[in-house]
């Protein structure tokens, strides 16, 4: 069972993913609705947060951690279809069901909010309908790169793409100035990062001792990773932008 006791935070102005989460656009009045109607679960590293087809109470943010969606086959194989990183939105307004499965991947907090009460905020606020449509659209980006990762790119690149929309991501997140060199804590282990790139444990374990080796990444552990020039990881990812993050 989840822990439903809150983080440290009380106050939406303290909440670590404020200027991303779906709330990011809210005035103070609007702010105090959505206290209305909002809690937190707690979930500790491989709970389960909901399988898919369960019926949907809530719809929810990530304030930290990871979470993994995934999906099950008739022949009952699964495959982790996606990441859910912090400020991520979690379940459809409009739709009672979900439609993958839910687990933390590390220890996981979100900011939930009721989700009837929620769909009316939508309707009747249209600073929260609009943050929802732009993450929406985000989503949905993030969803057509993934295709191209898992496509077309060669080990490697894989393991660098996903290094660097992480690494990214933590950057946002901190508001950390746009440098080139990034240091941030990796959220998945090694067996987490094979089966969402489609990879073997070993040749993720290769390529990363490669990209250390090479001086793309630098490890402190097995989680700690710093990024001397972001623009080399890119490199090695095979993009040719950043989406305007570094200068």
């Amino acid at each position: 069972m989840h822990d439903t006791s809150a983080p440290d935070f009380r106050e939406c102005a303290d909440c670590p993913i404020r200027h991303r989460a779906v709330c990011a656009r809210c005035e103070v009045d609007e702010l105090a609705r959505l206290e209305e109607v909002k809690y937190y679960r707690t979930f500790s590293a491989g709970q389960t947060v909901m399988w898919a087809g369960d019926k949907m109470d809530f719809v929810a943010s990530v304030v930290s951690g990871v979470a993994s969606l995934t999906q099950t086959m008739e022949d009952g194989r699964t495959q982790m279809v996606g990441l859910l990183l912090p400020s991520d939105f979690v379940g459809r307004p409009g739709r009672d069901r979900a439609t993958y499965t839910v687990h933390a991947t590390s220890d996981l907090v979100m900011c939930c909010f009721r989700r009837k009460p929620f769909e009316k905020l939508i309707d009747e606020t249209p600073h929260i309908a609009h943050r929802l449509l732009e993450m929406t659209l985000d989503e949905l980006d993030a969803a057509r790169e993934w295709m191209l990762v898992l496509g077309r790119k060669t080990a490697r690149e894989k393991i660098a793409s996903l290094l660097s929309i992480i690494a990214r991501r933590d950057a946002v997140l901190g508001q950390t100035p746009a440098t080139r060199k990034l240091t941030f804590d990796l959220p998945l282990t090694r067996e987490a990062m094979s089966d969402y790139l489609g990879l073997t444990l070993e040749t993720v374990s290769r390529q990363m001792s490669a990209l250390k080796k090479d001086g793309i990444i630098i490890l402190d552990g097995k989680r700690r990773i710093t990024v001397p020039d972001m623009h080399r990881l890119l490199e090695e990812a095979g993009d040719d932008s950043d989406g305007g993050m570094l200068s």
